[in-house]
């Protein structure tokens, strides 16, 4: 459902374009000789992980040369994908989001099955149900695990003897304490412009809580048995936005506020919580590499002290097309991808903030702080993945429900009617069952 997590143009994205490299045309077969052809988003994140990849494989293939193509983040790099895929126009390989954004693209229709290949056995079953089609499998993970929760200022908690909260209630005597001491706004929310995607962290964060009351809930969201209106775990996301900004928890600006300044508020210690993605960890580094030494982070609490744990999300994949008709040097380069090889080249050549999917792949003792909290719910098997990676059910209209919310203008409750006929669309025309 979080369509854009980090997939907007970041901080810092022009001049990683400079130095990716050259960028040239598509190819709809298998290039020039010698040559590889990806198309990927133009994010921070992406490019230092491709980059890294890219640069790791020529080394060990000097006649192979890889070229990466930027598109933009957001709906209109979504339509980019569709549209190229659709006439045939897509280059050797691609990257783009798991879950249910890649069930939109009609993968039986435009993507190569990987089910059969070997170096498919590496992947880990977390990842290949993100990908998965029946029993087609379409994609390579690239990237890490990432975290749905709040980054949090520490020397503001550590200043005001606060602790990680494990329950709502303590989440927001947190924030009522971090008011009462008037240096800094408790919640940051950011509506700004192309900023919207932000608002969505309540509601998708709170999925491993949803979970936890109702185990069953995303199989009877899909079958159009159960919805957020009158599920009332489904609902709390909802009304835990309208309560944070009702409180009057939220920074003065949050209707202009963007994402890069909210990160930027959240390391200066404007603002003590940020409702977010641990993929904003690689956006601080870009800018304020210092600041991550003074950023944590913690799962969306739930009612049960006991069973805190943390809603993933996980890594996009690269993609082989169908319009792909030399496929060989592109399965090469994915069996690479799928191996500890590959996983040492990404943790050489970019940010790591958090685990692979990739059997036998490590990640480094010397993580920043948010990382190694992260790493914590991992270890303690209290994961469990954002909904759109276990239903294709999702509407576009999210975002802007969620705004509303914030900003006052909507109460919990219309939000989440509201929200249920907005799935209808996309449901219906994925010709689900039951809808």
């Amino acid at each position: 459902m979080l369509t854009t997590p980090l997939r907007r143009a970041a901080a810092g994205a022009a001049a990683l374009a400079a130095g990716l490299a050259t960028l040239t045309g598509c190819s709809t077969g298998g290039g020039d000789e010698g040559t590889l052809n990806i198309l990927i988003d133009n994010s921070e994140a992406t490019g230092q992980l491709m980059q890294a990849l890219a640069d790791a494989y020529t080394e060990a293939h000097p006649d192979v040369e890889i070229e990466l193509e930027l598109r933009p983040g957001g709906s209109e790099g979504d339509n980019i994908v569709k549209t190229r895929l659709q006439t045939g126009d897509m280059p050797d390989l691609f990257f783009y989001n798991s879950g249910s954004l890649l069930q939109a693209l009609a993968p039986d229709q435009t993507l190569v099955d990987l089910a059969g290949e070997s170096y498919m056995d590496a992947v880990t079953d977390t990842f290949k149900d993100g990908v998965r089609a029946g029993d087609a499998l379409y994609g390579v993970p690239v990237g890490h695990a990432v975290g749905g929760g709040v980054l949090y200022d520490l020397a503001a908690y550590e200043e005001l003897g606060l602790e990680v909260p494990t329950t709502w209630d303590a989440f927001m005597a947190n924030n009522r304490a971090i008011l009462d001491a008037g240096n800094a706004a408790p919640v940051i929310q950011t509506y700004g412009t192309e900023s919207a995607w932000t608002s969505q962290l309540f509601i998708l964060a709170d999925n491993y809580n949803v979970l936890a009351a109702e185990p069953d809930w995303a199989e009877a969201y899909t079958a159009n048995e159960a919805h957020f209106a009158d599920t009332p775990a489904a609902a709390a996301g909802f009304e835990h936005l309208q309560e944070v900004a009702e409180a009057g928890y939220l920074n003065e600006d949050f209707a202009s506020l963007t994402y890069a300044e909210g990160l930027a508020a959240l390391a200066a210690g404007e603002g003590v919580h940020y409702p977010m993605l641990t993929t904003a960890l690689t956006e601080i580094e870009a800018t304020d590499p210092e600041a991550l030494d003074g950023v944590g982070f913690f799962a969306l609490p739930g009612t049960d002290p006991a069973n805190a744990g943390l809603t993933t999300w996980l890594p996009g994949g690269l993609y082989l097309p169908q319009s792909n008709e030399d496929p060989g040097p592109a399965q090469d380069f994915l069996a690479f991808v799928a191996s500890t090889e590959g996983c040492d080249a990404q943790t050489a050549g970019a940010s790591v903030i958090g685990p692979y999917f990739i059997d036998g792949c490590t990640v480094p003792e010397d993580v920043p702080p948010a990382v190694a909290q992260l790493q914590t719910y991992f270890d303690a098997g209290l994961t469990a993945p954002a909904l759109e990676f276990l239903s294709p059910v999702k509407g576009p209209a999210l975002e802007q429900i969620t705004v509303e919310v914030g900003s006052g203008i909507r109460s919990a409750a219309d939000a989440a009617a509201l929200y249920d006929e907005d799935v209808k669309k996309q449901a219906q025309q994925l010709g689900l069952e039951g809808w």
